[in-house]
Formats: C-alpha cells, structure tokens, sequence
C-alpha cells in the first residue's frame, strides 16, 4: 500500500492547495470585483476539520474493522510486513502527499509523549501550545511564529484518543513514555502550519 494509494490524504492536499488560493490573495470575480480572503485561523480549521474526519474514519471503520474481522492489522513496520499503517502514520503520509502541493502548508503530530521522538515539541511554542491544550482542550493554540526568515501561522489542535485501538497501541508500546492513556484523552497535539507570505518557488 503506497503513499498514493491514500485517497483521504489526497482529498486533504487538494483542500489544502485549494485554501491556500483562496487565503493568500483575494478571488477575483468575473467583473473584477474583489472577494475577501480566508483567514489564517479559518483555513487552518478547515484543514484539521479534514485531517481528523479522515483519520478518525481511517482508525474506526477500516483499522478497527480489518483487525475485528481478522482480516489484516496495522503495524509499525506496515511497508515491510505488508499491513495497514497505524492511525498516525496514516496522518504522516496524508501530510507528506499535503506538502507535496507545494502550498507551504505543513502537519505533524507533537506529544510530550511521543513514541517518535521527533514528534517532542522543540520550541517554547510548541511546549506552551501542549500546555494550553491539555488545560483547555476544546479549542485550538494559536499564534505567529518566525521561522527561516518567514512568519508563519501555527495552530496546535488537541489531539485525542478517538479509539481503544489508539490507547492499547500507546499504552502497549514498548518505547511509549506514558502507559496509562484513557478513550478521549489528549495524547498530544496536530500542528498546521500556514505561510503568511506567498512561498518562493511556488510557481516554479
């Protein structure tokens, strides 16, 4: 099962590419006439509003299902053992088609908990929007940020456990920091990040 065999992660790269042409300057009508953008926080909420229906989707009706039925797991090792890929690596390729368009658009997942430590928050924005999304967990922290010389938009949505298969994958894990995750708890978070400058190269 290859990257493009990911219908989900390209109907998310497609929305991602389509916001950004209508957020980074406005639409012109037929007459000319000027629409408003999108903001920032609004593409960002369409973008994770896609990410998490086709993830939990993913995680409950065909991770869950297969494995019911004994029909096929998900595994860690999902390319080589020829399986399904787990509910966050199904998310990290969706992410990797996304960056594929070439919007400036990026997605990862950030716990303090994370079994991939290149998943572990690195800068004082990403530990406080950990922080603040534990204590306040129905809604997003959001913020500009400065990075390679470009200000960007950051939001970090919380990050929940939609589904027993995610706790006993967390909680079973041998390289898993924290054991004892609980259906709906935040295991971390879901950072989009958003240009607020059109991209060098973009239409390279």
């Amino acid at each position: 099962m290859g990257r493009k065999g990911f219908g989900a992660g390209v109907m998310v790269g497609a929305l991602s590419a389509w916001l950004f042409g209508q957020w980074i300057a406005p639409a012109m009508g037929r007459g000319g006439e000027s629409h408003e953008c999108i903001p920032a926080e609004i593409a960002a909420d369409y973008v994770h509003s896609a990410i998490q229906a086709d993830r939990t989707f993913y995680t409950t009706d065909v991770v869950e299902r297969m494995q019911m039925r004994g029909t096929v797991v998900a595994s860690e090792n999902w390319r080589a053992q020829g399986t399904l890929p787990l509910p966050a690596q199904f998310l990290m390729e969706s992410a990797l088609l996304m960056r594929g368009e070439r919007n400036g658009i990026r997605v990862r997942l950030l716990s303090n908990w994370a079994i991939n430590k290149r998943n572990r928050p690195s800068t004082d924005f990403e530990r406080t929007g950990l922080t603040e999304i534990l204590v306040n967990s129905d809604r997003p922290h959001t913020g500009v940020i400065t990075e390679d010389g470009g200000r960007y938009f950051q939001a970090i949505y919380p990050d929940k456990a939609v589904s027993q298969t995610c706790v006993g994958c967390h909680n079973a894990h041998p390289s898993s920091p924290k054991k004892d995750f609980k259906l709906r708890d935040v295991m971390g978070g879901i950072v989009i990040t958003i240009p607020l400058a059109a991209q060098e190269g973009r239409s390279e």
